[in-house]
């Protein structure tokens, strides 16, 4: 796979989390532990940015960028599963909302995945 397409399917893939994140909060309940969701390794991005990367990409501006932001967007993903799983819908919410944590680290990773791919 390119790194247009890693990069695509990460977006795709990271979209998702936000229909999942919202079913957490509103059913208290999800697959996935906060302390699994915080690992930015796990995912296929994440899996692809500390794997098989190639070293190029990684010496990239784009590529440091990514990987932090990544990191970010985990961990506040993590939080906000952890709030829903709490029963703390208000906060979780709040997170998710347009000027929430969530959000804006969850717009911040793609702004810069776009970055990225259109530098390619």
């Amino acid at each position: 796979m390119s790194t247009q397409d890693e990069i695509n399917a990460a977006i795709a893939a990271h979209g998702t989390w936000k229909i999942g994140l919202k079913a957490a909060i509103e059913t208290g309940s999800s697959e996935f532990s906060p302390s699994i969701v915080a690992q930015d390794n796990r995912c296929d991005f994440g899996k692809w940015l500390h794997g098989t990367a190639t070293t190029a990409l990684r010496g990239s501006t784009h590529y440091t960028k990514c990987v932090e932001l990544h990191r970010q967007f985990h961990t506040i993903a993590a939080k906000v599963l952890t709030l829903a799983l709490g029963g703390k819908k208000d906060e979780a919410l709040g997170s998710m909302s347009v000027k929430g944590d969530y959000a804006l680290a969850s717009a911040a990773l793609t702004k810069a995945m776009m970055d990225w791919k259109s530098a390619i």
